[in-house]
């Protein structure tokens, strides 16, 4: 989109007083060339605001006020007001490639946006950027920035990437660490490429961009039924996930002595694999990595607890039948939950059920990937009680659909149960409250 054009008004703003219209075009803000969001977003804190727009063929300049945290009123179409920036790379392990074919046009794109992943927390591999953009990143302070770092060598992470400049844009890492820019990495560990001594030198390097390095996240690769053509990558084992789990916690001990926190954090998934406990709560700080599924168990497991200790008199009396579907990987910290849930509330039954994924193939574990018609053909004929409750991840951003373009009414229809979505933003709260039936 090569002009912000302004789509809508909202009534009663600051931008519809003045008259600014659908359709203006947006060129600066108190002199700025507005480009996209974030010159937007970054030019919009000022109190007193010039903005400059074209009408047809007419050059508007309109000044206005607004409170310090008052937006102007204008919306645009789309959110990044410009177009999403697609990932260069044909990564090794990238899971866009391990989709079969016929889904949505949606779920192919590769996003690699550092504006989103500012906004929106979602990672770059840094290997679009620009001189231009870095700068543009230090000089607007856009932190934290979440990067794909995967490996420090420069040749390895090449490879890995199969992008020429893979490794020469690690250098943006000490670029930002200088400016202050706070850094939230993962490491999308896939096994006998950049694991074991890789992995050990990419911690090693990532610990001299401390403090600037908040959190780092090392979780496995996930493999599909899907991978024909694609590089050969062998899924972990439990003694692999052990020794994973050894060797970053030699990293952690050291972080924690010198700077009072672990830094590095395995993904619940590899300890789950490992069959090993769960650090305590406090372990994870402010679970800065929760979205990318580290610490959510541990979280969960305290936010229930906690639940557990307040459950009202009528709560305890509850009577019902009410059945949950999960991924193969949760399942047995679900299941304990449930036995903890059904000591508190007797007349409660809950049935759980462990959802093989057929559709991704056997070792994607994760509810998230859980689909619509993977559900229908597991749970046909179960006795599902008064509700069936989902997890949210299970669906996506377009709606109620499942990744396999299978609706939640759909799953509704087949299996003959209205379906509660349990938000998982809202953790072990939102999940006792789906069981019990409560809004």
């Amino acid at each position: 989109m090569d002009t912000v054009t302004v789509m809508t008004v909202r009534p009663g703003s600051p931008a519809y007083k003045k008259g600014i219209a659908a359709k203006d075009i947006l060129i600066s803000i108190n002199g700025h060339e507005i480009k996209d969001v974030l010159d937007y977003r970054f030019y919009l804190t000022e109190k007193k605001l010039t903005l400059l727009l074209h009408r047809g063929e007419q050059l508007l300049e309109i000044k206005l006020r607004k409170d310090e945290y008052e937006d102007i009123g204008l919306e645009f179409e789309t959110f990044l007001m410009d177009r999403q920036h697609a990932c260069k790379n044909k990564c090794v392990f990238c899971f866009i490639d391990q989709l079969p074919h016929g889904m949505r046009d949606s779920l192919y794109f590769k996003d690699d946006d550092s504006r989103m992943s500012f906004l929106m927390g979602s990672y770059v591999t840094l290997t679009n950027l620009t001189e231009e953009d870095v700068d543009r990143i230090i000089a607007m302070h856009m932190s934290p920035i979440h990067i794909s770092v995967h490996t420090t060598d420069p040749l390895l992470r090449v490879e890995m990437m199969k992008n020429k400049h893979a490794g020469e844009v690690l250098s943006y890492l000490r670029r930002f660490a200088d400016a202050n820019i706070s850094m939230e990495c993962q490491i999308v560990l896939c096994k006998d490429i950049n694991d074991g001594d890789a992995l050990d030198r990419t911690m090693n390097d990532l610990c001299t961009y401390l403090p600037a390095l908040s959190t780092c996240s090392i979780v496995p690769c996930g493999l599909t039924c899907h991978r024909e053509g694609l590089t050969p990558i062998e899924p972990f084992s439990a003694q692999d996930c052990k020794k994973i789990l050894k060797q970053v916690g030699a990293v952690q001990k050291r972080c924690v002595e010198e700077f009072g926190r672990a830094v590095f954090y395995c993904s619940d998934e590899i300890y789950l694999k490992a069959e090993e406990p769960f650090p305590s709560g406090e372990f994870y700080g402010e679970y800065a990595q929760i979205e990318n599924g580290v610490g959510m168990i541990p979280s969960m497991r305290d936010e229930f607890d906690a639940r557990m200790d307040v459950l009202s008199d009528e709560e305890r009396a509850f009577c019902g039948e009410v059945s949950c579907a999960t991924g193969m990987a949760a399942y047995p910290f679900l299941a304990s939950l449930c036995q903890k849930l059904s000591a508190e509330i007797p007349r409660l039954c809950v049935r759980l059920f462990p959802i093989r994924n057929d559709f991704f193939g056997h070792e994607i574990t994760v509810a998230g990937l859980v689909t619509g018609k993977d559900l229908i053909r597991q749970l046909k004929g179960q006795s599902l009680g008064d509700a069936l409750c989902i997890p949210s991840v299970m669906l996506r951003h377009e709606g109620d659909l499942f990744l396999d373009d299978v609706s939640v009414s759909d799953v509704e229809e087949a299996l003959g149960v209205p379906i509660r979505v349990v938000d998982t933003n809202f953790g072990a709260d939102a999940f006792v409250d789906a069981l019990l039936g409560l809004s």
